[in-house]
């Protein structure tokens, strides 16, 4: 059971781990905030004797991806064997009084400007000399109007030896209360409070419980500190980044976090709720990262081809990825047969459908690879429960908001058939960027909608994944604008010889018979939205609890 053990260390003590590396401050820290005037204000206490607060340091043998220098000043690693003191709490004061000590210039992040770091110079730290006690800062940052025998460094008070001190103060007043300054801060008891017998989940949460003011660590933070092994160079952060990186390049786009996580504690656990996943061991985590990543790539590749879902702000769920990166793990990276195929694409729909992974995520993934192992084996999984693909349900729930996984299921449906540009039969480029807004540039309400506005229709109706299609930024908001289809759609029959087929890209199958050149929205609409179910009804296996009618 953990415990928590108050102690104080005097400051040659802390300062001599921090150097040994025996005190460590953990990755998942935020970033070091505060100035060089803090600082000063810092040690100004330390100087009087106040109380700076208490240090929390977690102590343990496990080795955590931790923040490596400081100032420039490479940190060293623990002596093999050796406990380890996480801080936990005090960070900003740990690494205050160590780099005004050391003398080192820091970088720190400016949030007025993010694009030009803060540099200060921690060298530049003085002793007030001529101060009395009672005056507001002994410490201070500016010397301009002192002389060079009124104040000291912080760094030359602790290091000068006492020859030189001698030498350059020549005044037996200032020599004295250089070394009574020096005494005060080396005899300084820093108050800490140690927790032992931990496991990092409890040592999370306390950090977590001593900053509600601030972060709240993610599982990934968690993992990415616990999962950390210098020997074999494996850095969770580094690794997923990298993959990260690699679907950029790929204009995939990015993935949670959680994903990999999830996958991984899988494979290994079985399951991958927060306790399993922080319970995972290390070796058998870093040793199936490479084939968890292999798979994960396997998904998307099969989401990009089968699927047609050409970039992540299409994926209905992140989740989605968990299951098929599973099967595609334990099927050694083989595409899956007709078999496979058939039942994935039936599990795929209905998970879009029936808002699976809106909520109860990790307890549905234990229970859906279940389903995956099944299919894996050949065998007909267990269907999720009864489905509503009916033209009433079609129709109720499809309001455009590309927030919902059903909506984004449905202009999966549109993506797949690689729609065309009206004007050219070029393809549609269909970019991250601007599918995550329903207002986005890529989004063409077919019967405009300022145009079905003036016609007093039902704004629900107007948007509505029955009227939307995919189109590029400038035949949406340069060429068509608000004009009737009947009128803008002549210039493009004029104009593309392709127009049947273009439209057809479009699920839009017959100019002439779905109200287009008489303006009829109603008979549009109930065409449409037929044509979508058409495809969804294909693309599942029915079975007698389902609604189709």
């Amino acid at each position: 059971m953990a415990e928590a053990k108050p102690d104080n260390i005097k400051y040659v003590n802390l300062l001599s781990d921090i150097d040994s590396g025996r005190v460590k401050i953990p990755q998942f820290q935020r970033e070091y905030v505060w100035s060089k005037e803090d600082a000063a204000k810092l040690i100004d206490s330390v100087l009087r004797g106040y109380p700076i607060g208490t240090f929390i340091l977690w102590k343990t043998r496990d080795t955590l991806r931790s923040v490596r220098d400081i100032g420039g000043l490479k940190l060293k690693d623990a002596p093999e064997g050796d406990s380890v003191y996480y801080v936990l709490d005090g960070q900003q004061r740990i690494t205050s009084l160590y780099a005004g000590i050391k003398g080192v210039v820091v970088k720190r992040e400016n949030f007025k400007n993010k694009k030009v770091n803060i540099i200060e110079d921690f060298s530049r730290i003085y002793i007030d000399l001529t101060a009395e006690e009672n005056d507001e800062q002994i410490v201070v940052t500016d010397v301009e109007n002192l002389n060079e025998t009124q104040y000291i460094s912080l760094k030359e008070l602790l290091d000068m030896d006492l020859l030189k001190i001698v030498t350059k103060y020549n005044d037996n007043e200032i020599i004295n209360q250089i070394g009574l300054y020096r005494t005060k801060i080396q005899n300084y008891q820093f108050s800490i409070v140690e927790l032992t017998d931990a496991p990092i989940e409890v040592a999370t949460e306390v950090f977590t419980r001593l900053n509600t003011g601030g972060k709240t660590l993610t599982v990934f933070e968690i993992m990415s500190a616990k999962m950390y092994n210098e020997k074999l160079g494996f850095d969770l952060a580094e690794k997923h980044d990298a993959f990260l990186e690699e679907l950029e390049t790929k204009r995939f786009g990015a993935i949670s976090n959680t994903v990999m996580l999830q996958l991984i504690s899988l494979i290994l656990n079985k399951d991958c709720i927060k306790k399993s996943i922080l319970s995972t061991n290390r070796t058998e985590f870093i040793a199936i990262w490479d084939k968890a990543v292999d798979a994960t790539r396997d998904a998307i590749d099969y989401f990009r081809t089968f699927y047609r879902i050409p970039v992540s702000g299409l994926l209905p769920y992140d989740s989605l990825l968990v299951p098929f990166a599973y099967f595609f793990c334990f099927n050694n990276s083989k595409k899956p047969d007709d078999f496979q195929r058939k039942w994935l694409q039936d599990y795929f729909w209905r998970c879009c459908l029936t808002s699976r992974f809106s909520s109860g995520v990790e307890s549905k993934m234990a229970q859906d690879i279940k389903k995956i192992e099944s299919i894996l084996s050949k065998e007909e999984p267990e269907q999720l429960g009864g489905i509503d693909v009916s033209l009433s349900a079609l129709e109720q729930n499809g309001k455009f908001t590309v927030g919902r996984a059903y909506i984004k299921a449905l202009i999966c449906i549109l993506s797949y058939h690689d729609p065309k540009s009206f004007d050219d039969g070029s393809k549609v480029i269909l970019d991250n960027d601007y599918l995550k807004m329903s207002t986005s540039k890529n989004y063409h309400h077919f019967f405009p909608r300022a145009y079905l506005s003036k016609k007093k229709i039902d704004e629900d109706k107007i948007n509505h994944i029955a009227n939307i299609t995919l189109v590029d930024d400038f035949l949406n908001k340069q060429k068509i604008r608000d004009k009737a289809p009947s009128v803008y759609m002549k210039d493009y029959v004029a104009g593309n010889e392709n127009i049947v087929k273009t439209m057809k890209s479009h699920l839009i199958n017959d100019l002439d018979t779905w109200g287009i050149w008489t303006d009829e929205y109603d008979i549009f609409f109930n065409k449409r939205l037929a044509a979508i179910q058409k495809e969804l009804k294909e693309r599942l296996i029915i079975n007698q609890y389902d609604r189709v009618e």
